[in-house]
């Protein structure tokens, strides 16, 4: 009787991997290019991962759904000791940091969603219902654009994080 490896000592294919993880084979090949997870080759040059791999996917991805930047998950689970596999626990304290900044994207789209209704912010369609951010429409003859709906303060700083990581890689 032939017995198959127990699943912790195996090595799994890149197509195996993304088939189980729910992502293409391309997916995979970013998240290494981006250093979120590992892979090494074998004598017939495969690409081969460990079977916790799945599970730091099933991270990456659920952080991914929550809004947070590759760059910041990264960061995060770089902070694991050895680049290890996150546990439950570590899930817990994973997701806690990522709390404020969650909370933050919250209130930005909040509002958003409550002057969507009565102002689009740009100067030139509101001359009549906008007195009080722009009386006579005199924006509309500085600038144009959508000169008073909030900005994201964290929109910019993502998108710089996301320039680096670029260029590190």
């Amino acid at each position: 009787m032939i017995m198959s490896k127990p699943l912790q000592d195996a090595t799994l294919s890149v197509g195996y991997i993304a088939k189980r993880a729910g992502v293409k084979v391309s997916t995979l090949h970013f998240y290494e290019t981006k250093g979120l997870i590992r892979s090494w080759r074998n004598q017939g040059n495969q690409r081969r991962y460990k079977p916790d791999v799945l599970r730091r996917i099933a991270v990456i991805k659920a952080a991914q759904h929550m809004g947070v930047t590759l760059q910041d998950i990264k960061e995060t689970l770089d902070a694991l000791p050895d680049n290890r596999t996150p546990t439950k626990k570590d899930w817990a304290n994973l997701s806690h940091r990522w709390r404020a900044q969650l909370t933050k994207q919250i209130e930005y789209l909040e509002q958003i969603r409550d002057k969507v209704d009565g102002c689009i912010g740009c100067g030139c369609l509101s001359m009549t219902q906008c007195p009080m951010y722009n009386p006579d429409d005199v924006c509309g003859k500085s600038q144009s654009g959508a000169a008073f709906l909030p900005s994201n303060p964290d929109a910019q700083a993502n998108h710089e994080k996301t320039d680096k990581i670029d260029k590190n890689h």
